[in-house]
């Protein structure tokens, strides 16, 4: 069912939010593996692990109520080296010296930057903000230590195997090889495909320019979020646009696949202060007009808007004055 247009998931949904984000995110996930085969001991993974959390902790709070955003695509990246790094480390034998411990805590930073830009990308709302920080970061943890509880069931029970194949040192070796493997692999895929060229906004048919549209400012909000068939009156989108709403206008002969996306997208609760109507005399499948730029598309591309909208939301000037 969804959620009222005015609804925000609640703090218990961010923590639940925080843990599932954590246990599918398998880069994280064998990063700690990583590290608690390199510990040694259990006083020393604690204390790794514990650095590692305070590290992406910091960055995920403070990139988050500050409104940082970096390039996902790049913080994948060096996540995926930081297995490399790990693994490298245990082949060499370095994981007790002196820089191992700063370095963990170094790639924890990097871990929070990326969770904090993704966790941006669920508009949260200025109201309750930071209790929602905290709870997807209480998540994030509780997922963390789902994760070392059965690494550490796992441990056990191949200790009470009947037969070993192989030397445990063997058998570590093997398991940080696999890791610098698998983090090289991850490290390239990202780089060829993750990376989007940079004539793609040209080949969507989208350009963002200066706003040139002008909406009368003199009546109250309107009604419903998505307005279908009759467009809203635009005094009302221009009372709206002063409070820092995105307008989205839509030529009404849009295909119903593409009508029926683009209403899921401006009705959906997450993406924030969104309001789209049709324009009888537009050519455009649809444009979407902040206080400052406007989205112009002659293909109907849903990433272009997704990417304008977050681009608004990252903007500070999107805060309505108080």
């Amino acid at each position: 069912m969804r959620a009222p247009a005015s609804a925000s998931p609640s703090a218990p949904e961010f923590v639940w939010l925080g843990t599932t984000h954590m246990l599918l995110g398998w880069d994280h996930i064998l990063f700690v593996l990583a590290v608690l085969l390199l510990a040694g001991s259990a006083r020393r993974a604690a204390g790794l692990i514990s650095l590692f959390a305070l590290g992406h902790s910091t960055t995920l709070l403070i990139a988050t109520l500050v409104g940082w955003r970096v390039n996902p695509v790049a913080v994948d990246v060096v996540v995926a080296l930081s297995l490399v790094f790990a693994g490298v480390v245990g082949l060499l034998g370095a994981g007790h010296r002196p820089w191992f411990a700063p370095s963990v805590a170094a790639f924890g930073l990097i871990h929070g930057l990326g969770l904090a830009t993704r966790l941006q990308e669920l508009r949260l709302p200025a109201d309750g903000k930071v209790l929602r920080v905290l709870a997807f970061n209480l998540g994030v943890e509780i997922g963390q230590m789902v994760a070392i509880a059965a690494f550490v069931a796992l441990a056990a029970a191949a200790r009470k195997l009947p037969i070993r194949l192989h030397p445990a040192t063997r058998v570590l070796q093997g398991a940080q090889a696999a890791l610098v493997a698998c983090g090289v692999v991850a490290a390239a895929v990202l780089v060829v495909v993750g990376s989007p060229p940079e004539s793609a906004q040209a080949l969507s048919g989208c350009q963002v320019r200066d706003r040139a549209e002008s909406f009368v400012g003199d009546s109250g909000h309107v009604k419903v979020q998505f307005t279908e068939p009759d467009p809203a009156p635009e005094s009302a989108f221009g009372h709206l646009i002063g409070d820092g709403f995105i307008i989205v206008q839509y030529r009404p002969q849009l295909p119903a696949a593409e009508w029926d996306a683009l209403r899921t997208f401006v009705t959906d609760p997450v993406n924030g202060r969104v309001v789209g109507g049709p324009a009888p005399a537009q050519k455009e499948p649809f444009k979407a007009v902040n206080a400052y730029r406007t989205l112009s598309c002659t293909d109907f591309d849903l990433d272009a808007l997704k990417k304008f909208t977050l681009d608004w939301w990252a903007d500070p000037r999107s805060r309505p004055s108080e």
